[in-house]
């Protein structure tokens, strides 16, 4: 088996000391997340935390920088999560659009109130993600360099 890690990406977006936040179906019963999921294959970083944000809670996304990137390992399966979480703002909401499946809700909730039930948190990464935030941890979009589409010149 090879191994490798899972590349997620999370949206934190902070309005009047709350969060955007999922109340989601897991295999575990019911959890709270940012707005996150996997990269998928032809599309960047920011391509993804966009839409993942637009399919789980009907808010378009623009992010603004990078909070940090995570390595977490799932306690009792043999899962990695590399995840890059982005701090950005919500700019429009489109009550149309329908959530993606296993997507109870979107609700703004703060950190304390997320702090509270720590057996409802998807993964540790839910408050580490908010607390770099709260702690100012900011780093350019800019670093982020995709090489999708280019050609090696020695192949």
């Amino acid at each position: 088996m090879v191994w490798k890690p899972r590349v997620t990406v999370a949206a934190i977006i902070e309005q009047n000391n709350r969060f955007l936040m999922v109340e989601e179906e897991t295999s575990n019963g019911i959890a709270f997340n940012q707005p996150a999921g996997h990269l998928e294959e032809g599309e960047t970083l920011i391509d993804a935390v966009t839409r993942e944000t637009l399919e789980e809670t009907a808010w378009h996304f623009r992010p603004e920088s990078i909070i940090g990137i995570h390595l977490w390992q799932h306690p009792q399966k043999e899962e990695t999560f590399l995840r890059v979480s982005f701090k950005g703002v919500v700019t429009s909401h489109d009550e149309s659009l329908p959530m993606d499946d296993g997507i109870i809700q979107a609700l703004w909730m703060s950190r304390d109130e997320l702090a509270s039930q720590p057996g409802k948190l998807r993964s540790p990464l839910v408050l580490s993600s908010i607390d770099d935030y709260l702690a100012g941890e900011r780093y350019p979009l800019s670093i982020l360099k995709s090489l999708l589409g280019s050609t090696c010149p020695n192949s």
